[in-house]
């Protein structure tokens, strides 16, 4: 019952849309010049965006079987994100490639409290989808 009255005030808030802000995967060379992959948040807004909470979860579902298979959901608190800026989320293995991986991005402005999720399709972040990622200026696939 608890559940059930959350859910019903969560509809009633009205979340403005979230535009200019994005998720990234990128790949880069670390201190001992090996390839790794990092998540960040990109924001391309002229404003700051505040108390920024991130949960990331990867999963993916059996179409024959209806199994699913998931990784451990992670949360994050990234605090402020200055305008025309960026933020790491964390970092991604190769692994969970495989897998749909979701990115749920909550903040405040002045308009009020955003959320938007993020959805990187299983097997999509492949180098032949790789653009320039803006603030971070490194390739790497973006949503």
């Amino acid at each position: 019952m608890h559940l059930q009255k959350i859910n019903n005030m969560r509809k009633d808030i009205e979340a403005p849309p979230v535009n200019d802000v994005r998720v990234g995967i990128v790949k880069q060379k670390n201190e001992e010049n090996e390839y790794v992959w990092n998540v960040y948040l990109i924001n391309e807004q002229d404003m700051t965006l505040e108390n920024v909470l991130v949960s990331s979860l990867g999963y993916k579902i059996d179409k024959k079987t209806g199994d699913k298979q998931s990784s451990s959901e992670l949360r994050h608190s990234l605090g402020d994100v200055k305008a025309k800026s960026f933020a790491k989320i964390e970092p991604i293995i190769e692994d969970v490639f495989q897998l749909n991986n979701e990115y749920f991005v909550t903040f405040f402005s002045a308009k009020g409290m955003h959320e938007k999720a993020f959805i990187f399709l299983q097997d999509s972040i492949l180098e032949k989808n790789f653009i320039n990622v803006p603030f971070v200026n490194e390739q790497g696939v973006m949503i």
